[in-house]
């Protein structure tokens, strides 16, 4: 099974965050929080030099399906998208949620990781188009 979903893009790793958010909303999802993991790295004392922006983010109706199913599917969520640069590339990556949900061992909520990876899938795509 595949584990992750990853694209290089095209732009800063601001304006790749800025088309991400944009794709995040038109597939009715929203923006949790957005973690500068360098900018945490050094508040922590820790040098880092890599940029690396962590998107939290969710549908709450899908969430919902899934946590009524098992509370600790929790762990798992919200899906988490890494806009980072990696030898001078920037690229966006997630867990896909297949994966994720996989580990949980309740086959029918394969529907639901369904969906939600192909939009999310759809948001990466998207937010590597210029």
């Amino acid at each position: 099974m595949k584990l992750l979903h990853i694209k290089e893009a095209t732009g800063t790793i601001e304006a790749v965050g800025r088309r991400l958010e944009e794709a995040v909303k038109a597939h009715k999802f929203g923006v949790i929080a957005v973690i500068d993991l360098r900018a945490k790295m050094v508040e922590k004392g820790v040098g880092f030099d890599s940029a690396c922006n962590i998107y939290e983010v969710c549908n709450p109706v899908q969430a919902k399906r899934v946590l009524e199913k098992d509370m600790s599917i929790a762990t798992a969520l919200p899906c988490r998208i890494a806009v980072y640069e990696e030898k001078g590339k920037v690229k966006i990556a997630t867990m896909l949620p297949t994966a994720a949900l996989g580990l949980f061992s309740l086959p029918e909520l394969a529907p639901v990781a369904q969906e939600v990876e192909k939009e999310i899938k759809a948001m990466v795509d998207e937010a590597c188009e210029v």
